[in-house]
């Protein structure tokens, strides 16, 4: 049965391999609301990790990506907090509407780009973990990843253009993830936003987490921000309208923040310049890997479509630069390694690269206020 999720191999290569139909969806999330996660048998990553690596044995193997110190001073109390942002490509936009004109339609099968997405995530091993494009995360992303430790929280979207697509999944969202052996949650607001006082159809999540290890507070937030050229303006008034709600829920910058999104803007576009001059203080993480500490990566998304190729720094993470370092950043893929089709592709699931950065409290948080 699909909702049966033992230790056994054979009941977790079904929950990986087996696809389900949209007729089934319901069913399927019917059993969900059945099971408490936390009774759920726990999760070895390894054992998944290798169900993962069965599905894709005759996929390349994956990427190779290194980590940047950042941190002059690596010496520190505690463990660093590893964020991971990541667009997943919502698999109905995928098939249905993205147009991926050099990706063949056998790389975008699901049994296998699941396992693709899922072999990144245990990969780099996130504390907390943001993603957006989340269409399968009530048969897939909740029952696997609750069960390897993470509290699990999902906000669709209130209109999905995956809902247009035969077959669909369900609705994409914004979903977000966070080890409970490290975090307990103090407050989660889902958050529709706005822009010029009409509810719009772009969503966050924002949790505010104590830290076991530290005993401090910080809020997470994950958000995905309208698409297209010439919605520049809307964007603006949507991440205007973020900001505001989570200067309420930062208390005005008092507790340490760190934003991960698909933002759907170049770094020359308004919503940046508000992230940037905010009164939350707000860095991007991201800049730190450039020579000046000043420049964003040259891409973070790239891709053929049939209006052309299309190559955009579009996703960031955000993090108060008066109480948080940042320690790491993961490095982003070559040109050569994406090489001339672009994204997706048999070797990466997505058409957005993952980004994944450690960060360690300040020790002086007032010091730079």
């Amino acid at each position: 049965a699909v909702c049966s999720m033992g230790n056994s191999t054979s009941r977790l290569y079904s929950v990986l391999a087996k696809t389900l139909s949209s007729g089934a969806v319901s069913q399927h999330q019917d059993c969900l609301e059945q099971l408490d996660s936390a009774q759920l048998d726990p999760l070895d990553p390894k054992d998944l990790l290798e169900e993962c690596q069965i599905v894709l044995q005759k996929r390349p193997p994956r990427f190779q990506r290194n980590f940047v110190n950042l941190k002059k001073n690596t010496a520190g109390n505690h463990r660093p907090i590893r964020v991971m942002q990541w667009n997943i490509l919502a698999q109905a936009l995928g098939e249905g509407k993205d147009n991926f004109v050099q990706c063949p339609m056998e790389a975008l099968k699901w049994e296998e780009r699941k396992c693709l997405i899922l072999e990144e995530i245990l990969a780099y091993k996130p504390d907390i973990l943001c993603l957006q494009e989340v269409d399968h995360y009530f048969d897939t992303f909740e029952p696997l990843l609750s069960r390897l430790g993470y509290q699990c929280t999902f906000f669709p979207k209130p209109w999905s253009p995956c809902l247009d697509v035969e077959h669909n999944n369900g609705p994409d969202g914004c979903a977000m993830f966070f080890l409970k052996e490290r975090f307990e949650l103090i407050n989660s607001a889902n958050i529709r936003l706005t822009a010029m006082k009409l509810k719009t159809n772009q969503v966050a999540i924002a949790q505010t987490l104590k830290c076991h290890e530290t005993g401090r507070l910080f809020c997470i937030a994950v958000t995905h921000l309208k698409a297209r050229t010439g919605w520049e303006r809307f964007r603006s008034a949507q991440g205007c309208d973020l900001l505001q709600n989570l200067k309420n829920i930062t208390q005005g910058a008092k507790i340490p923040l760190i934003v991960c999104g698909d933002f759907n803007a170049e770094p020359t576009e308004e919503v940046y310049r508000e992230f940037s001059n905010s009164s939350l203080n707000l860095n991007s993480a991201y800049k730190l890997l450039s020579p000046d500490g000043q420049s964003e990566p040259p891409y973070t998304t790239w891709k053929i479509r049939p209006s052309g190729e299309c190559r955009h720094t579009l996703d960031y993470i955000w993090y108060s630069q008066h109480a948080l370092n940042v320690n790491s950043a993961l490095g982003l893929l070559t040109e050569e390694q994406i090489g001339p089709n672009r994204l997706p592709s048999f070797n990466y699931p997505s058409d957005h690269l993952s980004l994944v950065c450690d960060f360690s409290f300040n020790q002086d948080p007032d010091r730079l206020l």
